[in-house]
């Protein structure tokens, strides 16, 4: 179990650094200069010039491209600095030009735009993100694995033909669509009835109150988000339970006077959860990873919003770095995902 861990962590890495490396590539052959969109075109040359060599575009493609991933790497050359501003946290040892390797905070740039570290803006909109995409998931999850379960009992009945159904027209819908649908008819439409609004994020500003948590902003954009993650949860979680109620241990433990709802939950439910939690795990980093539009649509600040803005403005830093938050995102599920199997499926550990 530790090789297989270290194995999958290797690979991990190996991927991160690839996107890391496309990134880098993508973003550096793009005709529009990154000191201009800094400065604004009205600069003079010799300012330009300035930025230029602070953002290091005077340097081969190649070398920028190393101190790229030194500033990404948790690992990497500092300036030998002293004292409380230093912004690493542990030098291992002393090389040239007075330089050291250290175990440092990644530094992702700046924004073009806002001059902040883009850091600080991508945690600012994280949680965000994190709520949304949580919220979507545990509405797709618990309601996709109780229609799946049921439908899988009651096969053959109106049930499972409307649960099929259904879980068909959820995945047909593209997520866009179902946003501006949504959005429309209960923000819009309906608001009187619904009292919920078109746009919204997880806080409002009050002139009074100032800021305040404002979760009613959250049931549309996580209800649109979590249709399609629903659809698919529902029809593998009945096909999964189809085919384990079929098995001999299953009709064992019928033979033994099992009530229905203890057979369904110890013997049933864990053994056909795997390719649930495979669709729960890819969909669940997808939704973190930044929902782009149903976050533009319902003017949710989150990373999808933040990142779709940055596009718009051309600030390269802050979708550079959105890129790369969302590829660690998926790569941190996955790995979890691993362990989860192990947890739940014993056949797993074995091999």
């Amino acid at each position: 179990m530790p090789t297989h861990l270290f194995r999958r962590l290797g690979y991990s890495l190996l991927v991160l650094w690839g996107v890391a490396t496309l990134v880098f590539l993508l973003f550096n052959v793009l005709p529009a200069d990154p000191a201009r969109l800094t400065l604004g075109q009205r600069s003079d040359l010799a300012t330009v010039a300035a930025a230029r060599k602070e953002l290091h575009l005077d340097q081969p493609l190649f070398r920028r491209y190393v101190l790229y991933l030194n500033d990404i790497s948790p690992i990497g050359l500092v300036p030998a600095r002293k004292g409380a501003d230093a912004p690493w946290n542990f030098s291992f040892s002393q090389l040239h030009n007075g330089q050291r390797l250290a175990l440092k905070v990644p530094y992702l740039g700046r924004s073009y735009r806002t001059k902040r570290l883009v850091s600080d803006i991508l945690w600012e909109a994280l949680p965000g993100t994190v709520v949304l995409a949580f919220s979507a998931m545990l509405f797709a999850s618990f309601l996709g694995i109780a229609l799946g379960i049921l439908a899988a009992l009651k096969k053959g009945s109106f049930w499972d033909t409307g649960a099929v159904a259904a879980s068909v027209a959820g995945i047909s819908l593209p997520s866009f669509f179902a946003g501006l649908i949504i959005a429309y008819v209960f923000g819009m439409l309906l608001h009187a009835y619904t009292g919920l609004d078109m746009t919204g994020s997880l806080y409002e500003w009050d002139a009074f109150g100032g800021k305040q948590l404002a979760l009613r902003n959250l049931i549309l954009p996580a209800f649109a988000l979590g249709i399609r993650p629903l659809a698919i949860i529902t029809q593998l979680t009945r096909s999964s339970m189809l085919d384990v109620l079929g098995q001999d241990y299953i009709r064992t433990a019928k033979a033994k006077g099992l009530s229905r709802w203890r057979m369904v939950t110890r013997h049933a439910l864990p053994n056909a959860l795997n390719p649930v939690v495979t669709a729960i795990s890819g969909w669940m980093a997808e939704l973190l990873a930044g929902s782009f539009f149903i976050e533009y649509i319902f003017g949710w600040k989150g990373v999808g919003k933040v990142t779709v803005d940055a596009l718009d403005k051309f600030d390269f830093p802050l979708v550079m770095a959105s890129v790369l938050l969302s590829s660690l995102i998926f790569i941190v599920v996955n790995f979890l995902t691993d362990l989860l199997y192990m947890l739940l499926d014993p056949r797993v550990r074995t091999s």
